[in-house]
């Protein structure tokens, strides 16, 4: 009988601290545990511009990558890959940079074919929703 009494009030004891546990530190718990969203980069928050969106065989075009987070915070260190169907990016068919401490990264599109260049970018991975074409004369 003893023994019995001994495993019950063990038993009675853990369900008790689990029980005064999940109750108290709920919410701390539950935000340690999860992953944090501060350094994840967003496709629908990061921003591609490119200037001129018209240009001339051989001229050079400004194209600017954003990397932003989901709360449109910058993200510094992310790698950034660009790739276009048409010119160079910084002198090959696509290029990566890593952004700097605005989340910006610039890249230069130029092409000795006349065409629409169309532009995107992803990083870590993930690829942005937004494109941007350029046309060249």
């Amino acid at each position: 009988m003893d023994k019995k009494f001994i495993a019950l009030m063990i038993l009675f004891f853990a369900v008790f601290g689990v029980f005064i546990t999940r109750t108290l530190f709920n919410e701390q718990i539950g935000k340690f545990a999860k992953a944090s969203t501060a350094t994840d980069p967003s496709s629908s928050a990061s921003l591609i511009f490119a200037w001129p969106l018209t240009a001339k065989v051989g001229s050079k075009v400004d194209v600017n990558v954003f990397i932003r987070n989901a709360n449109n915070l910058p993200l510094d260190k992310k790698q950034v890959r660009l790739t276009t169907n048409l010119g160079l990016i910084n002198g090959a068919l696509e290029s990566t940079t890593e952004s700097d401490k605005n989340g910006k990264v610039n890249f230069t599109l130029t092409s000795d074919t006349v065409g629409i260049s169309e532009l995107s970018a992803s990083v870590n991975n993930i690829q942005l929703n937004q494109k941007v074409t350029v046309k060249f004369e």
